[in-house]
C-alpha cells in the first residue's frame, strides 16, 4: 500500500469540478484508493463522497492507494492535485467570505421605506421591474410497491439511462449559451454513476424497497450529510444531489416535463429554491429575474444565472413566499434586495438605473462589433469557432467577423446512422445565412481518437490518436466524404462557405481531398469558387507548410491538436495538462514556420485553438504573423478589446524574444 498527504490549494477546496477532476483522475485505476480528511475515510472513485468530506482550501487529505498499480495512481493523483485540478487558469477568486467578488452596481435604487423592502443576498447582477409569478413544485409520487428485486434494479436501470440522455441534452442547451456553466450538468452525470450511491441503493431494494424509494431515501441520506458541512460552497452542492434525484424520480413517476409552466407575460420568479436543472431551463423571455426564499451565491443555481445574464436575489427567507401573486416589485441583484409595491419616485429611479445598464450593455455589442485593428493600423480578423446554427446566430449577434472553425460532428453525433446529405444541407444553408454573407470555415467531419461514431466501425487501435481519424479516416470512406462535400457545396451558395481538412499530414492526403471536391463539383453542377485549406495540427504539416503554401487557399492552426502532437502529451491528461502548453517555444516555432510560409506565398493563416483566446498568448500569434483569430463566442468582445489596446510593433518584438526561450514558463514571464 502507498499513501501520501496532500494540500488542496484549489481556493475554493473540493467543490464540484476539482472533486470531480479528482475522482476521475483516480477511476483510472484498479487500486483501491481512499481518500482520509479528519475523522473521515472515503471512496476516491466516489464524487457525492469526495465532495461530502468538505475540504477547504489548504486542507489536508490522506491519501491511500492499495493495488496493482498503486505506485501510478498515487503519483498521478499528486500530480494531479499540485496542477489545480483543472482550475490553473481563468478561475474566478472568492471574495474574504468565500463569495464571488459582486460586479459593480449602479446607481442604489433605494426603497420608499423599510416595510416594503425585502433583504436576501445579490447572486446575479442586474435590475428586474415587474410584476412577481410563484413557483410551485409538486411533490412526486413514490411507487411503495414491491416487483421483485431483478425488477426493481432494471427499472432503476433504465431510468437512469434516461436521466443521462436529458443531461446530456440539457448539457448542450447550456452550451450554446455559456460552455463553462455547461460542465455542471457533467457532475450531475457523474453523481448519476457514483459508485457508492449504487451501491447503497442496489442494498435498499435487496431489502425490497421499491426502485423509487429506495432511491429517494438514498440520495436524501447523502445529500443531508452534504447540506451539513460547514462550507457554505460544500454544501450548496447538496442542491445538485437532490436536482439529480429528483429527475430519477420522476423518471420512475413517469413524469418527465421539463421547465416551469409560466403566465404569457414577463414575471419576476418567486420560489423557494431553484435547481441548476430548473434555472438552465427557463425562458429568458418570460422571466426578467429571480428571488428564492432559499439558495447561496455560490450554488450552481445562482451561476446558471449570472451565465444566463438573469438578475438575481436569493435567501431572502419566507417572507418572499408570502407575496400575492402579481405584486409589482424591483428586484436588484446588485444589492440583494427586492422592493414590493414601489412608489413612482423609486420607480423612477429604478428605471433610470436600467437604462444605465442597458446603455452600457448596448454600447459592450457594439465595440463588439467594430473591428479590431491594432493602434499602429494593423485589422486583425476575429471570428468564432461555432457547433451549430444556434451558436451561429449568437457570435453574428456577439461581433463575429465570420466563423473560423465549423465544428460538423455535431450532426453526426448521439445518433444511430450518419445525417442524410440533406439534413447536412439544410443545417450548413442555415448557418450560412445566420452568419449574412461573413465567411464560414467548414472542417469535414473530424472524428476517431475521442470521437469515435456507433454507425462507423473503427477496428480497436491501441491507441486511436495515432491511427484512423481526421481526413484519414474520411478518405478510406469516400462515400462518407462525399455526401459531406455534396451538401456543403449545395449550401455555398446560400453564403460564404469555405472548406478545410482536418488532420492532413501529406500532400497526397491533401491531392485526394482536393480531387474529390472537384469531382462533386462537376456532378452537382455548381459554380460557387470555393476556398480550400487544411488544418496545421501534425507537426509534419506545419514542417511541411512551405510545400502546401502554393496549393492551398488558406491555413488555419489547431493548437489544441498541435500541442498535444509536438509535445506527446495528451492535453486533456489530468497529471499532464498544465506541462502541455501552447506556448511552448517548440509549438511557436511551428506556427512561425506555417505563417512565413502562407505569406510567402500571398496566403493567409489563422488560429483555431483555445490559444487564440488566450491573453498571454495573443499578442505572440500576431507578432508570429497570424492574421486571423478564432475563438468561443464569449471571448470575441474581450479578444477585439485586446487587440485594439496593441502595437503590432511591440507584438512582432515579443514573439522574437519567445522563439528565444526555452520553455513555455519562460515564454509566459515575458511582458510586451
Amino acid at each position: 500500500m502507498k499513501a501520501c498527504d496532500l494540500v488542496i490549494q484549489n481556493v475554493t477546496g473540493l467543490h464540484a469540478r476539482p472533486a470531480r477532476e479528482f475522482v476521475n483522475v483516480a477511476k483510472q485505476f484498479k487500486a483501491k484508493i481512499q481518500v482520509q480528511h479528519g475523522e473521515k475515510k472515503v471512496n476516491a472513485k466516489s464524487l457525492i463522497s469526495i465532495l461530502a468530506l468538505g475540504v477547504r482550501s489548504g486542507g489536508t487529505i490522506r491519501v491511500e492507494a492499495d493495488g496493482v498499480d498503486e505506485m501510478e495512481a498515487m503519483v498521478a493523483l499528486e500530480t494531479a492535485v499540485s496542477s489545480g485540478l483543472g482550475e490553473n487558469h481563468h478561475h474566478q477568486e472568492p471574495s474574504s467570505n468565500g463569495q464571488p467578488q459582486p460586479a459593480p452596481a449602479p446607481a442604489p435604487v433605494v426603497a420608499a421605506t423599510a416595510d416594503n423592502l425585502i433583504v436576501g443576498l445579490p447572486a446575479a447582477p442586474g435590475i428586474a421591474i415587474g410584476p412577481i409569478f410563484q413557483l410551485t413544485k409538486q411533490t412526486v409520487a413514490v411507487r411503495q410497491t414491491f416487483a421483485g428485486a431483478e425488477a426493481e434494479k432494471a427499472t432503476l436501470a433504465a431510468a437512469l439511462t434516461t436521466a443521462q440522455q436529458q443531461l446530456v441534452a440539457l448539457r448542450d442547451q447550456m452550451a450554446a449559451q455559456a460552455a463553462d456553466e455547461a460542465a455542471i450538468f457533467d457532475v450531475h452525470r457523474d453523481i448519476l454513476d457514483d459508485p457508492e450511491l449504487e451501491e447503497m441503493v442496489r442494498a435498499a431494494i435487496d431489502n425490497k424497497q421499491s426502485a423509487a424509494q429506495a432511491w429517494q431515501s438514498s440520495v436524501e441520506a447523502r445529500a443531508k450529510i452534504m447540506a451539513g458541512l460547514d462550507d457554505p460552497l460544500l454544501a450548496a452542492r447538496a442542491a445538485d444531489l437532490r436536482d439529480v434525484g429528483e429527475r430519477v424520480l420522476r423518471i420512475l413517476a413517469g413524469d418527465e416535463a421539463t421547465g416551469a409552466s409560466l403566465p404569457d407575460h414577463p414575471i419576476i420568479l418567486i420560489a423557494h429554491d431553484l435547481s441548476p436543472s430548473d434555472t438552465a431551463a427557463l425562458d429568458k423571455d418570460k422571466v426578467l429575474g429571480i428571488c428564492t426564499a432559499a439558495g447561496g451565491p455560490t450554488a450552481h443555481a445562482a451561476i446558471i444565472a449570472r451565465a444566463l445574464g438573469l438578475p438575481a436575489v436569493v435567501s431572502a427567507g419566507e417572507k418572499v413566499l408570502k407575496l400575492a401573486a402579481e405584486t409589482a416589485v424591483i428586484l436588484n441583484g446588485h444589492s440583494g434586495t427586492l422592493t414590493r409595491n414601489p412608489d413612482e419616485a423609486t420607480l423612477t429611479a429604478a428605471r433610470a438605473a436600467q437604462e444605465q445598464e442597458q446603455a452600457q450593455r448596448k454600447a459592450a455589442v457594439a465595440a463588439a462589433a467594430d473591428p479590431a485593428i491594432t493602434q499602429d493600423g494593423q485589422r486583425v480578423e476575429v471570428v468564432a469557432n461555432i457547433g451549430n446554427v444556434a451558436d451561429a446566430q449568437q457570435a453574428y449577434a456577439a461581433g463575429a467577423e465570420g466563423v473560423g472553425l465549423l465544428r460538423t460532428e455535431f450532426l453526426f453525433m448521439e445518433r444511430d446512422e450518419a445525417p442524410s446529405e440533406e439534413e447536412q444541407f439544410a443545417v450548413y444553408r442555415d448557418i450560412a445565412q445566420a452568419l449574412h454573407n461573413q465567411p464560414v470555415i467548414v472542417r469535414t467531419l473530424d472524428i476517431g481518437g475521442d470521437k469515435p461514431l456507433p454507425y462507423i466501425n473503427v477496428p480497436h487501435e491501441e491507441n486511436p490518436f495515432l491511427g484512423e481519424r481526421g481526413i484519414r479516416l474520411c478518405l478510406n470512406r469516400p462515400d462518407l466524404l462525399r455526401q459531406q462535400l455534396r451538401a456543403i457545396l449545395r449550401a455555398a451558395s446560400h453564403g460564404t462557405l469555405r472548406i478545410m481538412f482536418p488532420m492532413v499530414a501529406d500532400l497526397g492526403e491533401w491531392h485526394a481531398a482536393k480531387q474529390m471536391v472537384q469531382e462533386v463539383q462537376a456532378e452537382i453542377g455548381g459554380e460557387t469558387a470555393v476556398s480550400l485549406g487544411i488544418m496545421i495540427e501534425i507537426p509534419a504539416a506545419a514542417l511541411m507548410a512551405d510545400a502546401f503554401a502554393p496549393e492551398v487557399d488558406f491555413f488555419s492552426i489547431g493548437t489544441n491538436d498541435l500541442t498535444q502532437y509536438t509535445l506527446a502529451m495528451d492535453r486533456m491528461h489530468p497529471t499532464l495538462a498544465k506541462q502541455a502548453d501552447g506556448l511552448h517555444p517548440a509549438i511557436l516555432r511551428l506556427i512561425h514556420t506555417t505563417a512565413e510560409a502562407a505569406h510567402r506565398a500571398g496566403k493567409w493563416v489563422g488560429v483555431c485553438g483555445e490559444l487564440g483566446a488566450d491573453p498571454q498568448a495573443l499578442p505572440i500569434l500576431l507578432g508570429l504573423g497570424v492574421d486571423e483569430l478564432s475563438v468561443n463566442v464569449p471571448a470575441l468582445a474581450t479578444v477585439k478589446a485586446q487587440i485594439r489596446g496593441l502595437q503590432l510593433a511591440d507584438a512582432r518584438t515579443l514573439a522574437q524574444q519567445a522563439l528565444q526561450c526555452r520553455t513555455a514558463a519562460e515564454v509566459r514571464a515575458l511582458k510586451i
